[in-house]
């Protein structure tokens, strides 16, 4: 498998480094205050206006037809300024890409050009629920038949991107008689739509630049346009379509631990103790050979998912795997640089500190560390199951 950058590809990736080091770092430390939204929005729109929010999406609707490599490391290059930002810009990308798989002509045609060209800040996928997290098909909200229309009723809670997004995907249950997880249908809704309310943003432990929000459905009415895909199969396309977003998770994880570890060895390089530099002891050595050699699998973990979803090929299991692995080393990652750095890298006048809290969500959200388990169990019994 060759994994040597096109030269489209390398373009793409030096590009989205520039432009996070010129145009994102300066606002990174107020995003983490809770400030700086003007300036985030921004950003993310001049992401869209170079291409960065349709990296996955076919030219005819504005995308730029890069492909997942580029975008899984475009994604990565950004999370080393902006795990905020990239994480935005992950989820946006996977709401164009789902619209693209399985939107009538119609939906493509309003939505993806919006997506692509910053219209619309972000895109937003409205699935989890308080009872329904790992366990998605659980979800109560609720969609019924009202005149040619549905009636939406429901909460979601933790939408990335919720109060600043101009498209809702919306998993809700169509068919309350169907078995569990088969009556589910998915729905592309305005967020001006009366009826909906969106709650304020999460208080969280880091990525704190990117809106969480609660997002209420209370008798919202959509027209049966709304409806993306085929009815009653929206948790099949929830299970399929979503894998890919695990190597963007990847990508985004290995992007905030490379940048940690950066920080981490220029400080041991400069760092004097007993005489010496912190960088010269061999103990010192061996922490930072051994978690680069981990960065590195995880590099390689997700550039072999990227390439078996661009060929596409299957690529579930890789994806979990990229995803498990790369996220659990970047979290190590984090804390050994921490390490490396004893005191200095707890303060928060250096980034190291962020790091560790921005990269602490990886193993939680698109699925969480035992979730990718599971689904890597799954697909290698299929696979002995096959050859038996």
């Amino acid at each position: 498998m060759d994994f040597d950058l096109t030269s489209e590809e390398a373009a793409i990736v030096e590009t989205a480094s520039r432009y996070a080091t010129d145009r994102l770092s300066a606002n990174v430390e107020a995003l983490d205050r809770g400030e700086g939204r003007a300036e985030f929005l921004t950003g993310l729109k001049g992401l869209a206006e170079l291409g960065y929010m349709g990296l996955n999406v076919s030219s005819d609707y504005g995308g730029s037809e890069a492909g997942a490599t580029a975008c899984a490391l475009a994604i990565q290059e950004v999370a080393k300024t902006c795990a905020s930002t990239a994480v935005t810009m992950s989820v946006t990308n996977l709401v164009g890409e789902v619209i693209q798989a399985i939107g009538s002509k119609e939906q493509k045609e309003n939505y993806l050009p919006k997506l692509a060209d910053g219209t619309f800040a972000a895109g937003s996928f409205c699935l989890t629920e308080s009872g329904a997290g790992s366990d998605p098909a659980a979800m109560k909200t609720k969609a019924e038949r009202h005149g040619n229309g549905w009636l939406l009723n429901g909460s979601k809670l933790y939408i990335t991107s919720g109060e600043y997004a101009g498209v809702l995907v919306v998993w809700a249950v169509t068919d309350p008689d169907a078995p569990k997880g088969r009556g589910v249908s998915l729905f592309l809704v305005d967020p001006d739509t009366p009826g909906i309310t969106i709650g304020k943003a999460e208080s969280k432990m880091g990525q704190s630049g990117s809106a969480t929000n609660e997002i209420v459905f209370q008798d919202c009415k959509i027209p049966a346009s709304a409806m993306l895909g085929e009815e009653n199969q929206g948790f099949k396309i929830a299970m399929k379509e979503l894998t890919g977003g695990r190597i963007n998770v990847a990508g985004l994880a290995l992007g905030i631990a490379q940048a940690a570890m950066a920080t981490a060895v220029a400080f041991v390089r400069e760092r004097e103790q007993f005489g010496v530099k912190v960088a010269d002891f061999q103990g010192i050595q061996w922490m930072i050979a051994d978690t680069y050699t981990e960065l590195e699998a995880g590099k390689l973990l997700t550039l072999q998912a990227a390439q078996l979803k661009q060929e596409g090929r299957p690529y579930a299991k890789a994806a979990s795997m990229a995803k498990l692995f790369s996220t659990e080393a970047a979290n190590r990652a984090c804390y050994t640089a921490l390490q490396l750095m004893g005191g200095a890298g707890y303060i928060r006048d250096n980034p190291l500190e962020r790091y560790a809290r921005d990269v602490r969500i990886t193993t939680i959200y698109e699925g969480t560390s035992e979730v990718q388990r599971v689904i890597i169990a799954r697909e290698l019994m299929k696979e002995m199951e096959a050859l038996a």
